[in-house]
């Protein structure tokens, strides 16, 4: 059996789990994000995935928002 290599790299999406502990919340809170739109997400078949960019974006104008009052 050949392997199969992909040309993106690991790391660029996380499971809603991941997304989670990475931003140190809940399971449940993060779920309720994807719901109401506040983490980006994208579904893929019954697997919800968070592009990590986005998730790096989304905290990133959250620092400026808190930076200049």
């Amino acid at each position: 059996m050949t392997a199969v290599h992909m040309n993106t790299p690991r790391g660029e999406v996380l499971t809603v789990d991941e997304a989670a502990a990475y931003l140190r919340i809940s399971r449940g809170l993060a779920f309720a994000a994807v719901r109401d739109g506040t983490l980006p997400s994208i579904r893929i078949g019954r697997r919800i995935l968070v592009p990590l960019r986005h998730l790096e974006a989304l905290l990133d104008g959250a620092a400026h928002s808190t930076e200049h009052p």
